[in-house]
């Protein structure tokens, strides 16, 4: 019985792990090369006109894109080296931070959701499309409202010249702290299913998981995902959807609800901390979820599954 049961962690832990690993392995190379070969500012180039509707320099087009490509730590220090010249307001600063909330880290996230069966084009449209109209309604709160119009004094975000060996060590002592991380979610994942403390939880936030159409499987993936971050909540519903039979509809509408509100503590309060109105980072951010959830929900049920889902 133990062999059995350390032989299925392990299976599980090695499904999700490699998920990670074949997505973020080539990906954090390719970063790599568009850094040390200046070509991100060039990207950003191309997005500097969607910056004018929200109320934001053209130049916050390279933090977006950064952040898009990389990651969220990638585009403040993006914004950390173009902030001297373009210094923003606490409504432009939330707004370009609650915009990178929901559109960041897009090389591995997006891929992680195809490897969960979601289709690229409704998870880029839901993140990409369902952020930008986000951070244009928070900007015209703002706007209207005329609140938060002081300058934010942003503290200095550095980061140190890495050799090519240093960068390939600290990518190392990343991906072994994904795989110590997975593996305790997979472990305290089995445990809380054993002692039955799932089933408490389920029925505790099942009226509110049910309001947006999702079923008591994907529930406790879903809070991971939430708390910790879209890639450990899709890397687990891929090991777990393996191991249990979850509707496609399920794992669409799970992932949906990742793409628009994931790693709601860590993200939130660091943008919080470079100066975003706590307001409209969680709060507003929150009540937009739920709004947009509700649509998906009822364009779940017009859509054939077909194009939402492999």
């Amino acid at each position: 019985m133990v062999k059995e049961y350390i032989y299925r962690i392990i299976k599980k832990w090695w499904q999700a792990c490699s998920i990670f690993f074949k997505i973020m392995i080539p990906i954090s190379i390719l970063i790599k090369i568009l850094n040390e070969t200046n070509l991100m500012p060039i990207i950003g180039n191309i997005f500097e006109p969607l910056m004018y509707p929200l109320g934001l320099p053209g130049e916050m087009s390279l933090v977006w894109v950064t952040a898009m490509l990389s990651n969220i730590y990638g585009g403040l220090l993006a914004l950390s080296s173009v902030y001297a010249n373009n210094p923003l307001t606490i409504a432009q600063i939330t707004t370009l931070t609650t915009l990178i909330l929901f559109s960041h880290t897009f090389l591995i996230e997006i891929p992680i959701c195809k490897k969960a069966g979601v289709k690229v084009l409704p998870t880029f449209i839901i993140r990409f499309v369902g952020g930008y109209i986000y951070a244009i309604l928070i900007n015209l709160i703002y706007t209207i409202t005329n609140t938060n119009q002081t300058i934010v004094d942003l503290p200095i975000i550095s980061q140190p010249n890495q050799t090519l060996v240093e960068w390939g060590i600290s990518e190392v002592q990343k991906y072994f702290s994904i795989c110590l991380i997975v593996m305790s979610l997979i472990i305290t994942l089995d445990v809380l299913e054993r002692i039955r403390v799932i089933s408490l939880i389920n029925k505790a936030l099942y009226p509110i998981i049910k309001f947006f159409g999702i079923s008591e499987k994907v529930m406790p993936l879903t809070l991971i995902g939430m708390t910790l971050g879209l890639a450990y909540g899709g890397g687990l519903i891929i090991a777990e959807s393996k191991e249990k039979d979850i509707s496609k509809k399920d794992i669409f509408l799970s992932l949906a609800l990742l793409s628009l509100f994931h790693s709601i503590i860590e993200d939130s309060l660091l943008m919080i901390g470079v100066g975003a109105d706590w307001v409209g980072v969680f709060v507003i951010r929150f009540i937009y979820t739920i709004i947009l959830m509700l649509l998906i929900k009822k364009l779940v049920a017009l859509i054939p599954m077909k194009y939402l889902v492999d």
